[in-house]
């Protein structure tokens, strides 16, 4: 069993990838948490590879613009990118969504203070 500090939590939200050359590829979030998310993708970056992300929010008009991640790991299960660096704005709107997540599916949220990642 894995153990995380940010628990992940399913969705299915429409996101867009951009690797470093600016090349934009559709993508589909399949799971979320405030740290980092697992997507679905024709494309398979290298890990290790820094991308932008920009995750859809129903019912929103403007995406969650997550400015650098990082490719952790890319196979069958899609790829797992780590959020290195997110704006405090959109940092509160993601924790907003993770928390409504959490409500959901009914487990509690801790968000520990430091590790978050920051712009």
């Amino acid at each position: 069993m894995v153990v995380r500090k940010f628990p992940r939590f399913p969705v299915a939200m429409p996101s867009t990838l951009v690797q470093r050359d600016k090349l934009r590829y559709n993508a589909s979030v399949k799971d979320l948490s405030l740290k980092g998310c697992r997507l679905e993708s024709v494309v398979r970056p290298f890990t290790g590879m820094q991308v932008e992300l920009f995750i859809e929010l129903p019912g929103e008009p403007t995406p969650i613009h997550i400015s650098r991640g990082a490719v952790r790991w890319s196979g069958s299960l899609g790829i797992g990118v780590e959020f290195l660096t997110v704006a405090p704005a959109e940092q509160e709107r993601l924790k907003r969504v993770v928390e409504q997540l959490s409500v959901k599916v009914g487990q509690a949220l801790i968000v520990p203070k430091v590790e978050l990642p920051k712009a």
